[in-house]
This record gives structure tokens, C-alpha cells and sequence, in this order.
């Protein structure tokens, strides 16, 4: 029966990897995907059309076709531009050390004379006259340091796929290369302020609340950096 469960258990972590076997990794659908969703449905209006045919064809209205409208992502289905700059540094050391010494030493030369009649006993050169002597030591010493450094230099087009109560945008973005057998994926999520989306429509990452930047890769040289499974499993049940 455990045959059985862990024949099922390879059986189910190989057929994640089925699309790698002998051919590149597939990409991801893009139909299902909530971006695909706020582009078919951009829902409501915010207000009701005013404008009449001459104002549709002036190049000084305030429609986003205009000369001078506002093309910057305010609606479900627009799409903006997410500007990727990380460069941080980090460093951290910290060492501590800690000692200490304890001698205890009790003796009992004179007790009613119980201490002579013990020496009797005693083989010769023994005495009960320092009865008892302990001595202790410890020392301990520790020494730790970090040290990081992050460059990630990306752009990428992320879709507004909500508008909060409060005006918020909440937009999503992905965007996948495959080169050979490899595929490099890069996700974007977060909340954005209309206010804070420049001119040329984009937005830089430290402006995004709640910010999710992932940037990895799927693939045959991806499986082969990754321990296998049972390894895994065993790195999580033994405890030593």
C-alpha cells in the first residue's frame, strides 16, 4: 500500500513536468487570465457621455483622442507601463562573545572529629578535609554577517483589472520569452494611484502598494537546479 501511495505521489509531480519532456515549456494561456477578463469586460462608464459629434472631431477636447487628452490608464482593460528598477544594497555584521568563570570549593576540617575518623579509613595521603571543590567554565563566541545585492532592471505592461471604491487601480502584468527549452517568466501585481501614473503612461515600482515581483524561469534547466522531490521530502522530515 505505501508502494501503491508513493508510486502515485511520483506519478503526480512528473505529470507537472510533462511539457518539458522532449520538447520547449509550453506558455501560459493568455484567454483565461484576468487580464484577458478586464479587456472583454471593462464595465460601467464613470459618467454618461455629454459630448456631440463636434466635440468628438476637436482636437481641443478633453477625450482621450484629442490632441491633448488624457491617455494614462484610468479604466477596468487599460494598459500601462511598469518600470522595473531595483539596485539596494544591504549589508549587516554583528558579533557578540560571552565567558565566565566559577570556582566553589567547601571543607570541613574540624566536625566533632568525624572528619579524622574518616581519614583512618582513607588510603594514605587522603584527607576528608576539603570535602567538596567545583569548578566550572564556559565561553561562548558568535560571529554573524549578511551581505546583499539586488540589481533587476525590467519593464513590463500591466493591466488594470479593478478600480477600488476608494479610486484605486488594482493591475496585473506578465510577460514570458522562451529561448530554447527555457522559459523566463516575469509577474507583476499590485495597487496604483491614478495620480502617481505619468505622462507617458508608466509607473515606476516603488509606487505600487502591496508590490509582487516574481521573475524566474520553467524549463529543463530550471528541473535541473531544483533537488528532486524525495529530497525534499526528506529535508523536511528529518530533524538532524
Amino acid at each position: 500500500m505505501k508502494l501503491y501511495r508513493l508510486l502515485t505521489l511520483g506519478l503526480l509531480v512528473a505529470c507537472g513536468r510533462e511539457g518539458h519532456i522532449g520538447k520547449p515549456p509550453d506558455f501560459t494561456p493568455t484567454m483565461e487570465s484576468t487580464e484577458h477578463s478586464a479587456m472583454l469586460f471593462p464595465g460601467l462608464p464613470m459618467s454618461a457621455p455629454t459630448h456631440g459629434v463636434a466635440d468628438a472631431a476637436s482636437l481641443w477636447s478633453g477625450e482621450r483622442a484629442s490632441l491633448l487628452g488624457d491617455r494614462r490608464a484610468m479604466r477596468r482593460g487599460d494598459i500601462m507601463t511598469v518600470v522595473i528598477e531595483i539596485d539596494e544594497k544591504a549589508e549587516i555584521s554583528n558579533s557578540s562573545s560571552r565567558s565566565r568563570d566559577g570556582s566553589e570549593s567547601l571543607g570541613v576540617p574540624q566536625l566533632f572529629g568525624i572528619p579524622q575518623r574518616l581519614d583512618e579509613g582513607f588510603a594514605p595521603g587522603a584527607t576528608s578535609a576539603n570535602a567538596v571543590s567545583i569548578n566550572s567554565s564556559s565561553q561562548s563566541t558568535g560571529d554573524g554577517s549578511v551581505r546583499r545585492n539586488e540589481k533587476l532592471t525590467l519593464r513590463v505592461a500591466a493591466t488594470v483589472t479593478q478600480i477600488l471604491p476608494n479610486g484605486v487601480l488594482e493591475i496585473s502584468g506578465s510577460q514570458e520569452v522562451r529561448v530554447n527549452f527555457e522559459i523566463r517568466e516575469l509577474l507583476v501585481t499590485g495597487f496604483v494611484r491614478p495620480e502617481d501614473i505619468s505622462r507617458q503612461n508608466e509607473i515606476t515600482y516603488d509606487k505600487i502598494a502591496s508590490a509582487r515581483v516574481s521573475y524566474g524561469g520553467r524549463g529543463q534547466i530550471s528541473d535541473m537546479q531544483q533537488p528532486r522531490i524525495g529530497q525534499q521530502i526528506l529535508d523536511v522530515i528529518l530533524p538532524f
